[in-house]
């Protein structure tokens, strides 16, 4: 990253999502001097996916971001995020596979992305697992709250057993 780039991409960083043209203006001058930078192309896609709800055209920018630059740890849990949106399952499952062979990348998150496909699915006991392996992966009292309240979470939408099964075997006995 050039010194004038990564000026403009941490002022567009800086500014999202409080001041979009700000932040799309300085995003636009660091994409003029490097139009491959994988990070300035995720936040564009983040812009189109999370603010405007465009979720083709982020998968554009997140697809040329991957091109760009395949090792980029920040562009894989928000473009995995855009396609779960977008319900775009099998893509964001492959991406998922492959995010988790990253070297580096936090696996902790990406745990919980492949959580939330497999609840998006309505597999709700697949979708524990991966939270109970983002514990090996979470180095903070707070991560291991947040897996904890999205486990209760998931458990309490599964659906109960039913009462009347057990009654009904007990009067045939």
């Amino acid at each position: 990253m050039t010194l004038t780039k990564s000026k403009y991409y941490f002022e567009a960083l800086d500014n999202y999502p409080y001041s979009l043209p700000d932040c799309l203006e300085a995003l636009n001058y660091a994409l003029s001097y490097d139009p491959e930078d994988a990070d300035s192309l995720c936040l564009m896609g983040r812009i189109y996916s999370e603010m405007l709800t465009d979720y083709e055209k982020a998968k554009l920018y997140f697809e040329e971001a991957m091109q760009c630059n395949m090792t980029n740890l920040n562009v894989p849990q928000y473009y995995i995020k855009c396609l779960l949106d977008n319900e775009d399952l099998e893509e964001a499952e492959k991406l998922i596979e492959y995010a988790l062979k990253i070297k580096g990348i936090d696996k902790c998150r990406i745990l919980i992305q492949q959580s939330l496909l497999f609840e998006i699915r309505l597999e709700y006991k697949k979708a524990l697992e991966p939270l109970k392996k983002a514990k090996t992966f979470a180095y903070d009292q707070c991560m291991i709250e947040v897996l904890k309240s999205r486990e209760k979470f998931i458990k309490a939408k599964m659906p109960k057993k039913s009462k009347k099964k057990t009654k009904k075997k007990k009067e045939t006995i």
